[in-house]
C-alpha cells in the first residue's frame, strides 16, 4: 500500500510537523511493507516516489525557512503522479483541496492531521471575527475528509466545538534512543562559562509571540544569577540578560538531545500548544518540565514529572521553577523517562496510526509482529 503525506508545513528548520513526518517515514520503511512518500515544499521541484518529493516555492520572510509554492495545478499533478492508496494532509490550504480532488479521482481514503490551531492563533492577532471565520473554514475543509487526527484531547474537543466529529486522538512520539539520559554530558556548564552549582534551565523552540518568551525572561530576572536559562531556537532581539544565553536552532537531533539532557529542567511558558513535542523530548531525556497550565501541556505534565505554573504569570513561573529545586530532581527525571517510554515512543504512536488507517480504508495495515503486539491503550 502506498501512503502519501502532503503539507505546506515542512522546512529544514521547522519543528513538530517535520519531525513527525520524517520519523513516520523512517519507521514505516523499517517496520512495515508499505511504501511511504512525502510531497512538501522545497528549493526545487522533484518527484521521488517512496521518498521526499518537493515543489519549488519562495521562502516566506520571517518564518523558519518555510516555502510557499503557489501552483495548485502542479501540486495536484505531482500528487496524482505518486499514485497513492491513502493520503494524509497536514494543512487546510491548497494542498488539502488538491488532496481532496486526488482522493476523489482515485476513490481512496483521505485523512487530515490538525497540527496547529491557526484560527485561534490568528484570532489573538486579528480579533474574534477572524477567528470565527477561520473556524467555519476549517469545518468546511474537514467535512470533506474521512477522518481528522488531532495530537491531544484538547484539540479533539476544540474540533468537536466547531462541529467536526469524525476525529481521532493521535499523539506524536519521540525517538527514545536519541532523546535519552545517556546523552547527558558533564561539561555544558563549563562551555557556557557557568559555575558547577548553577541551576541550569533550557528552552527549545520558536521565539514567537505565542511561546510567551517574555514570561521566561521575567522569571529569570526574578530568580537572579543563581539560575541560568539556555534558549535554543533563534535570535533574540536586543541584548539578553546576564543569566540568559541564546543559541541558534539545532538541526541535529543528537546535538539537541545532548543539550537538553545536560540541563536540570526544561521550561515552557507557551499557552497555545496543540501537543508540545519538545516537552516529551525533555521527558525522554530524563529531565523534569516546568510548563504553563494551559493548552495541551497538562496532558503531559503533572507533579510526578515536573511543575505546572499559572498561565501568563511571570511571578508564578518563577515560583514554580524555584519550587522544583526543592524537590528530588533525579527522582523526577527517572519518572519523566519512564513516562516517555510508557506513552510516547514512535512505535506506540505509529502503530496507533496504522489502526486509524485500517479503520478508514477497510484494509488491515500492519507492521512487524513485534510492533503489532504493542499495547495501544492510551492512559488518560
Amino acid at each position: 500500500m502506498h501512503l502519501v503525506d502532503t503539507t505546506l508545513f515542512f522546512s529544514p528548520t521547522s519543528g513538530g510537523v517535520r519531525r513527525y513526518l520524517t520519523a513516520k517515514h523512517q519507521w514505516l520503511q523499517a517496520n512495515t511493507p508499505h511504501r511511504h512518500s512525502l510531497l512538501v515544499p522545497g528549493a526545487v521541484t522533484e518527484l521521488l516516489p517512496g521518498g521526499i518529493s518537493t515543489i519549488a516555492g519562495w521562502i516566506v520572510p520571517g518564518t523558519f525557512n518555510y516555502r510557499l509554492p503557489l501552483s495548485p495545478r502542479r501540486w495536484l499533478r505531482m500528487l496524482d503522479a505518486l499514485e497513492p492508496d491513502l493520503i494524509e494532509v497536514g494543512d487546510v490550504f491548497h494542498p488539502a483541496w488538491c488532496a481532496m480532488r486526488s482522493a476523489r479521482r482515485r476513490d481512496i481514503p483521505l485523512l487530515a492531521f490538525f497540527h496547529s490551531n491557526f484560527p485561534r492563533l490568528a484570532g489573538r492577532r486579528l480579533g474574534r471575527v477572524v477567528e470565527h471565520g477561520l473556524g467555519r473554514y476549517l469545518r468546511r475543509v474537514y467535512e470533506r475528509v474521512d477522518l481528522v487526527l488531532a495530537p491531544s484531547r484538547l484539540m479533539c474537543d476544540y474540533l468537536a466545538g466547531l462541529g467536526v466529529h469524525r476525529t481521532a486522538l493521535q499523539p506524536l512520539g519521540v525517538d527514545t534512543e536519541i532523546f535519552s539520559p545517556q546523552r547527558r554530558t558533564a561539561n555544558l556548564r563549563r562551555q557556557l562559562g557557568l559555575a558547577d552549582d548553577t541551576r541550569l534551565l533550557v528552552y527549545a523552540g520558536r521565539f514567537s509571540g505565542e511561546k510567551n518568551i517574555e514570561v521566561l525572561h521575567g522569571a529569570l530576572a526574578l530568580l537572579g544569577e543563581r539560575y541560568h536559562l539556555l534558549m535554543i531556537g533563534g535570535e533574540q532581539p536586543g541584548r539578553p540578560a546576564s543569566n540568559i544565553t541564546v543559541q541558534a536552532y539545532r538541526r541535529d537531533s543528537i546535538e539537541l538531545a545532548e543539550t537538553i539532557a545536560s540541563c536540570d529542567a526544561l521550561v515552557h511558558a507557551g499557552c497555545s500548544e496543540t501537543f508540545g513535542l519538545v516537552i516529551i523530548e525533555a521527558l525522554a531525556c530524563g529531565i523534569p518540565v516546568v510548563g504553563a497550565n494551559a493548552g495541551a501541556v497538562p496532558e503531559h505534565i503533572d507533579e510526578t514529572v515536573g511543575m505546572l505554573a499559572p498561565p501568563n504569570d511571570t511571578p508564578g513561573m518563577a515560583a514554580a521553577i524555584a519550587a522544583l529545586y526543592e524537590r528530588d530532581l533525579p527522582a523526577l527525571g527517572r519518572a519523566a523517562r519512564a513516562r516517555a517510554l510508557q506513552r510516547y515512543t514512535w512505535s506506540r504512536a505509529l502503530q496507533l496510526l496504522l489502526g486509524h488507517y485500517t479503520a478508514v480504508s477497510g484494509r488491515t495495515l500492519t507492521s512487524t509482529p513485534e510492533e503489532a503486539a504493542l499495547e495501544l491503550t492510551l492512559p488518560r
